[in-house]
């Protein structure tokens, strides 16, 4: 066959998907993160409160690296609008619960969630308290693979916060989800620019750390064109793990990166020890990556797992069911940190980077597409800013030409999904990206560093205070049903229960239940 008829057959392939019922057969859900901080910017050092239920099995409200930091998911909708209505829902009922634990004789304060993804005030890194999950097998192992992140990166790069969107599309393969990657890999860089609001952060995150930031203010530091600090450098970055040049052009190429990554015993990490002398648990494994969640990526392939199985296993077994996107940035001048104009444009540019044409990626892009997230994390709203562009003239390429150029191959996805549902909502959220980038000044990262400037003398800590509580207390003055607080409580309770459950069911005895679950057959098919 021609490589001709061999792109025709994969057009057609494509314009087969984006009918107007697999355009309304779209789902997205959210994950979203954030720290507990006391009133004064301090990180709350209390547990996971109680009351919201246990974090290992409540189906909206966890705790992701640290007892301190919760995370709020969402189930899976068909509609923007419907999503972050339970996302707004689920922040009431944490805010409920805090406040209620606020008022009692006990407390002596009432906490507040972090709006921004550059953490507050934080500790001594061995002070951060590391999530905790009851006694059974399942909820160790996540505690101690907590600990083997703290062991190999810190602590306090783990209390960053982010959003996470997935989403997915009925009669999509995983071929066609792989491509989707690559070009969400190539062009991810557009979101740092337009949606990171991570500019600036406190000088106690990089307490210690060698770093190239600026000082802005008392106790604050920046980059003065930076967009999302936390995709860059000081991020979720690893030195192990650059070494790592994970390939996206197939899941069976991409199975075998990670498990290469998995069992392959790293000596620093080795060095470190699964136990300590003692015998306490440092990690989960000496291998790069303890288990697959630790690879870090702006966007991953996902699939609902199975009780006991590994997510590497799941994929490899029944495919991809859904891309997770991992780059994008708190807002936190919005209550629940993100807008639907912004997920609308989420869904446009994931259908556009699903439809056009997708190239085999290779060790050298992989390695320039990770200098150009540097680069606009940093330095993004720097005027004349040059990424690199292999396939241009001279090997770089202005990014706002770039951006522009992206923008304008949206627009076809954004009638199609305006035709499909209704309204123009995707249109519009297009045309507010197109004005983001043309006016840097307008960038949400833009945005905080006015603020703080204008308002809070250059002081990171004292203007994510603010708004923290501004937040807090807009969300509690929202309308809050007997229904809806009847619903949450009775999530907790039964989330007790399921851990409970899981506790009473364990029968093998910790250590061989680690063992069989690490052991390298896990993750094959």
């Amino acid at each position: 066959m021609s490589e001709h008829t061999q792109g025709a057959g994969k057009q057609a392939q494509k314009s087969a998907i984006a009918t107007a019922d697999s355009l309304m057969g779209i789902r997205r859900g959210i994950e979203k993160e954030s720290l507990r901080a006391r009133p004064n910017g301090l990180l709350a050092l209390t547990p996971h409160p109680a009351a919201l239920g246990a974090a290992l099995t409540h189906p909206h409200i966890t705790t992701d690296y640290s007892e301190s930091q919760l995370e709020l998911i969402t189930g899976v909708h068909a509609d923007v609008e419907a999503c972050l209505a339970e996302l707004t829902e689920v922040h009431q009922g944490v805010y409920k619960v805090m406040q209620e634990l606020g008022c009692c004789a006990q407390a002596q304060e009432e906490e507040r969630l972090w709006v921004g993804s550059m953490p507050c005030e934080l500790p001594t890194d061995e002070t951060i308290p590391l999530g905790r999950y009851g006694k059974s097998n399942v909820g160790r192992s996540k505690s101690i693979y907590r600990m083997g992140l703290g062991q190999r990166y810190g602590r306090r790069m783990q209390t960053i916060s982010g959003i996470h969107y997935n989403w997915s599309m009925p009669g999509v393969t995983s071929e066609q989800y792989f491509a989707l990657i690559r070009n969400f890999r190539r062009h991810s860089f557009l979101l740092l620019y337009l949606f990171g609001a991570s500019p600036a952060l406190s000088s106690s995150f990089v307490e210690g750390r060698e770093h190239r930031l600026q000082r802005f203010g008392e106790h604050s530091l920046y980059l003065p064109y930076a967009t999302s600090l936390r995709m860059g450098r000081l991020g979720y970055q690893s030195d192990a793990q650059s070494a790592l040049a994970v390939s996206y052009n197939c899941l069976s190429s991409y199975a075998d990166s990670l498990q290469e990554a998995l069992t392959r015993p790293y000596p620093p990490y080795a060095a470190i020890g699964v136990r300590n002398p003692g015998g306490d648990y440092n990690q989960l494994s000496t291998s790069l990556l303890q288990i697959e969640n630790e690879f870090y990526g702006t966007i991953r392939p996902k699939r609902v797992v199975r009780s006991g199985e590994r997510p590497l296993h799941a994929l490899r077994e029944r495919g991809v069911e859904y891309v997770e996107v991992r780059c994008m940035d708190l807002d936190p001048f919005v209550p629940v940190g993100i807008t639907a104009q912004t997920a609308r444009f989420l869904d446009v540019f994931l259908l556009h980077c699903l439809m056009t044409d997708s190239p085999a990626d290779s060790a050298a892009e992989i390695a320039a597409l990770g200098e150009n997230q540097h680069l606009v994390a940093e330095r993004g709203r720097e005027p004349g800013l040059q990424l690199l562009a292999p396939e241009a003239a001279g090997g770089k390429r202005l990014m706002s030409d770039w951006g522009a150029a992206l923008l304008d191959q949206c627009a076809p996805f954004a009638a199609l999904l305006d035709q499909a549902q209704g309204g123009a909502a995707h249109a519009e959220a297009l045309a507010a990206a197109r004005q983001t980038l043309a006016e840097p000044d307008s960038t949400p990262s833009a945005r905080v560093l006015r603020t703080m400037a204008r308002d809070f003398d250059n002081r990171y800590v004292d203007f994510m205070r603010q708004q923290s509580e501004q937040t807090r207390q807009l969300l509690l003055d929202l309308p809050y049903s007997e229904a809806m607080a009847t619903k949450f409580a009775t999530q907790a309770r039964e989330s007790v229960a399921a851990q409970q459950a899981i506790e009473v069911a364990d029968k093998l005895p910790f250590d061989a239940y680690l063992q069989q679950y690490m052991a390298p057959e896990q993750i094959r098919v």
